[in-house]
């Protein structure tokens, strides 16, 4: 488990850390929500778990990230939104510059943490900016993953497979990877 100061020194890393140059057609996102905006939180608090495995953002910093500087002008994104987090989620995909679409559900095999509901699906956001062609029919995914929970904060490998038959000649980038 990280350490306080541990964490905000390597939250402080990340806000830090430039996005890669370039421009890319297709943006993958898992920012770090954090679930509690302001003390300190701790291991007893269901809650803080994400913050006890990576360094997480506030709202603010997440949405100020100059991920439209990285989009090419006709793009899409997929943006992995926790249900608490879906309305965070959507003014995310707004402050980037996308426009709202669609959206893909993931069905875990097993329950999870809630305050109003146990939460066992994670909702893929998809939004698009300027005019780009929507996939062959073909390569449309189904809008149901059933996938088994993995590590913490992990998704499903088989999205990467998804995003690239939905788009196999558009170049990719990965912004919050978690996994090696």
């Amino acid at each position: 488990l990280l350490q306080a100061a541990n964490r905000a020194k390597l939250a402080e890393g990340l806000l830090a850390k430039p996005l890669p140059a370039g421009k890319y057609r297709v943006i993958y996102a898992d920012p770090p929500w954090q679930y509690r905006d302001a003390g300190v939180i701790t291991p007893s608090d269901n809650y803080g778990r994400a913050a006890r495995h990576y360094p997480t953002m506030a709202l603010d910093d997440i949405r100020a990230m100059p991920v439209a500087d990285i989009a090419t002008e006709a793009a899409v994104l997929f943006l992995w939104a926790p249900a608490p987090k879906l309305e965070e989620a959507l003014s995310v995909l707004n402050a980037w510059g996308f426009t709202y679409r669609t959206n893909l559900v993931w069905v875990k095999d097993q329950i999870g943490m809630g305050y109003f509901a146990r939460s066992r699906h994670e909702l893929l956001l998809v939004g698009i900016r300027g005019e780009l062609p929507v996939p062959e029919p073909a390569t449309r995914p189904d809008s149901v993953i059933e996938a088994p929970r993995g590590k913490h904060s992990a998704k499903p490998e088989g999205v990467y497979g998804l995003i690239e038959r939905m788009y196999p000649d558009l170049k990719r980038i990965e912004l919050f990877a978690r996994a090696s």
